[in-house]
């Protein structure tokens, strides 16, 4: 596959379900599946009808001057008029859309040589977080927006790797979306119960289009804009898939303050990994569960509220609680939960 003239290598894992080559038995030694993705991945990307893309601010001057009409256009909540109740500025609305009450998360790395980031330990532990967050009760709050209640509906469904010849410095969504459907093409899981969550190595940046004007990008200031974010595409050819986009967290903007359980890395992968997996659940295509009051939270979705940060003399950085998540302590943001009116880590 070219992805803006760049060839990539993809190198897809027993553990990543559907693929066309069989791998026997539980013992069975991941093996790499070299694929040379052709220009119709970059013609699919480009072809592509994506949802509005939702971004995680980053703790940066450019993010603090971000407009908040520019994440949501302006739409009146499904239910308007609520006479005799209490109204909470905090709670989300429901706009109508789909939603996801169970869904396999597949890891993308992309690989870098040049920074020896090869491996899913460059971004700590990514996957063991997604196994641990799926069997845990904070997972569970999101029962209330989807309309399910039992256990065990959102798993790790593997990974990929992938290999540029050459990694641009600066990569775009439609160098993601490529990516995406390079892997989900060969995969053949699609719709809204898988996402592909897109891990970018340090010292590559990623912005929204080709302007590169919003962007993630540690180096230059003026359009470090985000950490992380999600969104979804519909392909001519594979249909509908749900994404995020997962950028290096451990740099100023994006990191978390010092001394968190599993030290910034695992922690600060797995704060931003669990926030885009809760908006990609409750708002997969930008037309589900968001706040539609008038204030300073229009916009919001489930984990933008709950985004709590910290100024020490070192600088800005996210502040998440530290709980037990299935079976393990990590520093995780809460999320907002309507029934309790609140930030909370359980149901």
């Amino acid at each position: 596959m070219t992805c803006n003239g760049t060839v990539l290598r993809v190198s897809v894992f027993t553990a990543l379900a559907g693929l066309l080559i069989i791998f026997a038995g539980p013992a069975a030694r991941a093996q790499d599946v070299p694929i040379t993705p052709s220009a119709a991945d970059d013609a699919a990307a480009k072809g592509a009808k994506r949802s509005s893309l939702h971004p995680r601010l980053a703790n940066t001057p450019a993010a603090a001057a971000y407009p908040r009409d520019a994440l949501r256009a302006a739409g009146p909540t499904t239910t308007p008029f609520q006479p005799g109740r209490a109204r909470y500025l905090g709670d989300l609305s429901y706009q109508g859309g789909a939603t996801v009450d169970h869904v396999q998360s597949h890891a993308v790395y992309v690989s870098n040589k040049a920074v020896n980031c090869t491996t899913p330990a460059c971004w700590g532990n990514p996957e063991g977080f997604l196994q641990d967050l799926g069997r845990s009760d904070f997972i569970h709050i999101t029962d209330q927006y989807v309309g399910r209640h039992d256990d065990n509906r959102y798993t790790d469904g593997g990974h990929a790797t992938v290999t540029f010849s050459s990694l641009p410095h600066e990569l775009t969504d439609s160098n993601m979306l490529a990516v995406v459907h390079a892997v989900a093409s060969l995969t053949h899981q699609t719709g809204y119960n898988h996402i592909y969550h897109v891990f970018i190595p340090p010292g590559t940046d990623e912005c929204f289009d080709s302007t590169f004007s919003v962007c993630y990008s540690p180096d230059i200031p003026s359009t470090f804009f985000f950490c992380a974010y999600h969104g979804s595409a519909d392909f001519a050819d594979i249909g509908h898939v749900l994404y995020s986009v997962q950028p290096y967290q451990n740099v100023g903007g994006c990191n978390m303050a010092p001394g968190s359980p599993n030290g910034p890395l695992v922690d600060g992968t797995a704060n931003v990994l669990s926030h885009e997996l809760f908006e990609a659940i409750t708002d997969p295509d930008g037309d589900a569960w968001w706040n539609t009051a008038s204030n300073a939270l229009f916009g919001s979705e489930i984990g933008d509220e709950c985004s709590f940060i910290i100024f020490l003399p070192t600088g800005v950085y996210f502040d998440p609680p530290a709980f037990n998540i299935g079976g393990k302590k990590y520093a995780v943001q809460s999320e907002y939960n309507n029934s309790s009116h609140a930030c909370t880590v359980e149901p």
